[in-house]
Order: structure tokens, then C-alpha cells, then sequence
């Protein structure tokens, strides 16, 4: 079995194009999905077993994309027929590249293409380090695309609905054209090869099957990205699709090739899932041969249960069927092994994460989740850890205010989807709300405060006499406690319990949150022989700082993160209002090191609008830029600063 992932922008035909491709010889196997983000369909094609991995568009799916894209042989990029449009397929390019996978380029609804084809791959390649080169030409009449010359065999096709095209002569007035673009085409793939460079230098006539033999070889090596016309829909330009991917997608043995620095990598976790009744289930692509078989350990266990996905050209069905083992190249679907995760590659005897390209973007969209029936918290921590397992984009945290489940996601179509998942399969009802913003106190002038707690009811009193001085300190350093008591007016052994009354007294602010960013300091006191104890220093201490706190001058601080925006270079002008609108500072940008046409933003921002930049950003680069953050300083800030907008 041969094995491609299809990925592309949202509503760019992704699904159309992986059924179009399946039914082409019309034995299927079952498609297989998981909470509508991935899905693989099994197929064969003349007699070949095959697996179309189909990803979720949108930036928030690009974390399923990875394992997917690290199990496969090739990649194919679904994109527009709009020039306008070909920047939504530049995180798809970048995820490609970073892979290191042979990749075809499918220009889809090539029908309703109102621009120059030559248009679509020059806007392409501004986000794209490897070559894009056109495999074929469109044919028009009156103005619209109606068919396509296949540049290495010159031959012309005319496209007819919901059927294979059919072979025409090439038209008197495509000729020229068709030259100009296979000497194009040519020319590229002689970058390559030395006999075909000669050979144009002495205008000699280049095969097809020679120019075929190269053209595979190129895209095996991952040394240009191929591109060909069509329309799924319509089943145009399909069948040349699928015999370009037999022809010269490589075998298995590449895929293990390049992932040879993780080890001598057997199998890949690509896909998972939680099944009623069946629990964890991960679908594995193994590289080598007897996976699984007589007990040989996967990732050092057994596996619980292994059943084969088969695409129906082998005479194993289209369904499932139990499996003693895999061979090299299948895939299946492993139960009852809660050792294997998504996201990681497998030896015999142990694990590895895939690569960081293979991984989720930081999780940077906060949802405090709850439950809307109490009687169901502990079900709704068991159902959140149960789909953690499955989606490594869910990071959970316990929130230090309310005690609730905080989750780190991807974006608001995420948490959609994990609440939907939530309700439909652990029947848990939740709600996502915001996360208050994690605001802090501090003080901004000194003063000294003398504090005497005494209290006589009867038998052994209470009695502590503290003077305790307060002063600011520069934003970061936290917390200091000193003391300059002489002459034992406070005795040591009860210092420490002034110091944490003090710290009791800082938890809490005037407002409401931890005061940070201050020095106490003890200087003076006094003590009864007999009446004095721990308890009556703390609360000394508490009550004093408490007092101090009411004449110090109170501001609220809030955090400070720093930003750093990963972003097409065309929207990167816009980010300046977007985080000026947000109440950001713009640090600068600078273009990406490995990443042609992206450039890094730079910007300090408050973590109240960390939230609001994810909803800003979609809007501002149709949802193709993606952030991280880290914790940079506190600022003082006023309460309308956390209005919601």
C-alpha cells in the first residue's frame, strides 16, 4: 500500500478530490474519520492497495496534518484556481517543505479559473523555496477552461462532466503556447539532470518517457513540486492525477528513509480516536514488514489488537479484518494499546515524538471549560483527559483562581469542536467562558506603619508590637523581607512569623489580586514575656502590612507578554493597527529565516487581549497567521483595560 495525505485551505475541494480519486476504480474501503479533522479513505487503483490521509483545512487542523504528512509517501496541496487566493496555501506550502516530502500541486476548479494559470504558480512561489513548475497547460474556449495538454506526452485532453476526458488533437492555436511551456518545464527538470541539459542546449527532441523517467525521479528526491490542473467535482483531470501519483510516488522504504534520524522507526501513529467500547484507537502505518505479528513488540508492548485497513485490490475486503501482523507499507488500526499516541513514531522496543513540524503550533486560545451540571465535574476532568490523548493541541491546566479545567487550544473552531465532542460522545454539556485576567497589585510610594496586636480574655493573652517599612521595588523583583530590629526588641525565633503574616497580607491586594513588586521591612517592635507567641507576630505582621497597603499608593499591574506573529509578508503592513487596536506595542519585524515569503512580528501585548489577537489575526490574513508567547513584564494598567470590547 501506497500512502498520500491531501491537505489545502478550508472549502479548497479537499474531500471532493480524495473520493473523486477513490472511486476512480471503484473498489473502496470504509473511510475512517476522527471528530471531522482527519479522515483516511483506503482505495484501490489498477490493482494497487492505496490510503488517502484527507485533512481539515484551517490553520487550527495543521496540528493532524503533521503525523499524517510523516506516515505518508507524498503530499497533495489542494489550492485555489485564484491567484488572490494562493496566499491561504502558504502554511500548507511551509508544513511541506519543513516535512521534506515529494508534493504534487493540484489547481482545483481549474473550470471556474477567470486569470492566467501561470498567474496561480507565480503567486504560489512566493511562499515556496522548492521550484513549482507546471505539468500542464489549460485549453480554452471563448474565455473558459475546458480541457488541458499534458506537457511531458503533448497530448490534449478535453474535459467532460463526471467522466475521463477525452484525447483530442492539440488545437492549431495552443501550439505555441505548448512549446513555450514544455521548453519551460524542460528547462526546469534540466536543473536536475545533466544528459537533458545537453540535449536542450543541442535543440535535440526530448521523449516523453525520458522526460517522465526524470520527472519522477526529481519528485522522489523532493527537488520541485509538480503542478497539474483539474476539478474534482467534475472528475476533471483526476484519472492524470492518479497516474502521476503511481508512476512516481516513491515506495515505503523513502518514508523510512526520512525518518531515519528517529531511530529504525517500524510504524507511525497518524490517526486516533476514542470509540465507544473500544476506548484509545490509533491507526498505524508501518514501515517495515510482521508488525505486530506473533507478538513482536510495537513501541515495547504487545499490541492489544490490530486490524488492517485495506484499500480492496488484495482480495482482503473492504472492511477491516483482523490482522496477525502488517506488512511494510500498510495501515491499521490498533485497540486496546494504550502505549501508542498520536504525533509518534515507534520501534520495536521504544517511542519517539515526530518532529517539531509534525506538532501542534503553541495552543494559545485559553477557555476556562464548565460543566453546566455540576454533578458532572468528574466526569468532564475523565472525558477531557481521554480526548488529550488523542489530540496532543489540548493542553489542560488547572486554574489557580476558580480550581476549573483551563484549556489551551488552538482557536475558536477548536473549542467548538471539543465541546461538541464533549456532549455527542461522553455526554458532558460544558460551556467555554474567558479566562479573568491575571492581574497583580503593587505599590507606589513608601511608608512605615506600627501595628499592635494585643487581645485579654481571660487566662494567657495575645500580644505583638511590630514597625514594619514598605517600599516599592523595579517591576520583576518580586517580593523582599529584611529586618533591622536591634537590641532584641523583637525576638528572632518570632521574626519568621512576622514574615509570614506580611506574606498572608500580600496574597490578597485592596482589589483583589497578589501584591507583587514590594520590600517589607522590620525595624522596629516589642515583645511580652509572657503573652507573646508565633500566632500574635503573624498577625502583627498581616494587620500591619494590610495598613501599609491602604496608605501606599495601590496600582494594578497586568501581565506583559511578548509576541511573536509568524505571518505572510503580504498582511504584515496591517498587523500594526491590529495591535495597536489591542492595546500592543510593535516591536518590529523581520523576514523568516527558513520560511520564503513570512516574515516574524514582533510585539509586546497585554495577556487580557491575548484571546482577542487569535479572532484579529484570522480576520487580518484569512486565517494564515499563527503566534507565541512568553511572559515578559507586568505594567500598570486601569480596571476599564479588561472591559470586555
Amino acid at each position: 500500500m501506497r500512502v498520500f495525505t491531501i491537505l489545502g485551505p478550508s472549502q479548497s475541494g479537499k474531500t471532493t478530490l480524495a473520493r473523486a480519486l477513490a472511486g476512480l476504480d471503484g473498489v473502496m474501503g470504509k473511510r475512517q474519520e476522527t471528530a471531522a479533522v482527519a479522515a483516511m479513505q483506503p482505495f484501490s487503483f489498477m490493482g494497487e492497495d492505496w490510503a488517502a490521509f484527507d485533512i481539515a483545512g484551517g490553520a487550527e487542523n495543521l496540528g493532524q496534518a503533521g503525523p499524517a504528512l510523516a506516515a505518508s509517501d507524498a503530499a497533495v496541496l489542494c489550492v485555489p484556481a485564484d491567484p488572490a487566493s494562493a496566499v491561504l496555501a502558504a502554511p500548507y506550502l511551509r508544513m511541506i517543505e519543513e516535512v521534506g516530502i515529494p508534493a504534487f500541486l493540484f489547481v482545483n476548479r481549474i473550470d471556474q479559473a477567470t486569470g492566467r494559470v501561470a498567474d496561480i504558480v507565480g503567486e504560489l512561489q512566493t511562499y515556496c523555496n522548492h521550484s513549482i513548475i507546471l505539468r500542464q497547460v489549460p485549453i480554452r474556449e471563448q474565455g473558459e477552461i475546458v480541457g488541458a495538454v499534458d506537457l511531458i506526452s503533448e497530448r490534449a485532453w478535453k474535459y467532460i462532466d463526471g467522466q475521463p476526458s477525452a484525447l483530442i488533437e492539440l488545437p492549431q492555436d495552443m501550439m505555441a503556447r505548448e512549446q513555450e511551456a514544455r521548453t519551460e518545464m524542460l528547462e526546469a527538470l534540466a536543473d536536475y539532470d545533466d544528459h537533458l541539459l545537453v540535449e536542450l542546449i543541442e535543440d535535440q527532441q526530448v521523449l516523453p518517457e525520458e522526460a517522465y523517467d526524470i520527472a519522477t525521479r526529481v519528485l522522489q528526491q523532493n527537488d520541485m513540486f509538480p503542478t497539474l490542473l483539474g476539478s474534482a467535482e467534475h472528475s476533471n483531470g483526476i484519472l492524470r492525477l492518479m497516474k502521476s501519483l503511481r508512476h512516481e510516488v516513491p515506495q515505503v522504504e523513502a518514508t523510512k528513509t526520512r525518518l531515519a534520524e528517529l531511530g529504525d522507526v517500524v510504524a507511525v501513529g497518524c490517526m486516533a480516536d476514542q470509540v465507544k467500547h473500544l476506548g484509545k484507537t490509533v491507526v498505524l502505518r508501518a514501515l517495515d514488514g510482521g508488525l505486530g505479528a506473533a507478538g513482536n513488540p510495537v513501541g515495547g508492548n504487545t499490541l492489544g489488537g490490530l486490524s488492517e485497513v485495506s484499500g480492496g485490490a488484495t482480495g482482503k475486503g473492504t472492511a477491516a479484518a483482523s490482522r496477525a501482523g502488517l506488512g511494510a507499507g500498510d495501515v491499521g488500526q490498533a485497540v486496546k494499546s494504550d502505549h501508542l499516541n498520536l504525533g509518534y513514531c515507534y520501534s520495536a522496543d521504544g517511542s519517539a515524538a515526530l518532529p517539531d513540524w509534525a506538532q501542534p503550533r503553541p495552543s494559545t486560545y485559553r477557555r476556562l471549560v464548565i460543566p453546566v451540571f455540576e454533578r458532572d465535574e468528574a466526569r468532564l476532568s475523565a472525558a477531557l483527559e481521554r480526548m488529550a490523548e488523542i489530540d496532543p493541541a489540548i493542553v489542560i491546566e488547572q486554574d489557580a483562581l476558580s480550581g476549573r479545567a483551563l484549556l489551551h487550544l488552538q482557536g475558536p473552531l477548536h473549542l467548538r469542536r471539543v465541546l461538541a465532542t464533549l456532549d455527542n460522545e461522553f455526554g458532558v454539556e460544558a460551556i467555554g467562558e474567558m479566562v479573568p485576567p491575571a492581574l497583580c497589585e503593587t505599590i507606589t510610594r513608601s511608608v512605615e506603619v506600627q501595628h499592635r496586636h494585643r487581645k485579654q480574655s481571660g487566662g494567657a493573652g495575645q500580644f505583638a508590637d511590630v514597625v514594619i517599612e514598605m517600599s516599592p521595588l523595579p517591576r520583576g523583583a518580586g517580593f523582599q523581607f529584611t529586618d533591622t530590629v536591634k537590641g532584641g526588641a523583637v525576638p528572632k525565633n518570632f521574626i519568621p512569623s512576622v514574615e509570614a503574616g506580611v506574606r498572608e497580607a500580600l496574597a490578597l491586594g485592596d482589589a483583589g489580586h497578589p501584591v507583587v513588586d514590594v520590600s517589607v521591612t522590620l525595624k522596629d517592635g516589642k515583645f511580652h514575656a509572657v503573652d507573646s507567641s508565633d500566632y500574635a507576630f503573624r498577625m502583627a505582621g498581616k494587620n500591619a502590612t494590610r495598613e501599609a497597603l491602604g496608605q501606599a499608593g495601590m496600582v494594578l499591574l497586568q501581565p506583559i507578554m511578548r509576541v511573536a506573529i509568524h505571518v505572510p509578508s503580504v498582511f504584515t503592513g496591517g498587523l500594526v493597527a491590529v495591535v495597536s487596536g489591542l492595546k500592543g506595542q510593535v516591536l518590529g519585524f523581520s523576514p523568516e529565516e527558513r520560511a520564503v515569503g513570512w516574515d516574524v512580528f514582533e510585539t509586546l501585548l497585554p495577556l487580557a487581549a491575548q484571546d482577542e489577537l487569535c479572532h484579529s489575526l484570522a480576520s487580518a490574513t484569512r486565517g494564515t497567521a499563527w503566534f507565541e508567547t512568553s511572559f515578559d513584564h507586568y505594567e500598570e494598567a486601569r480596571e476599564d483595560d479588561f472591559a470586555p470590547a
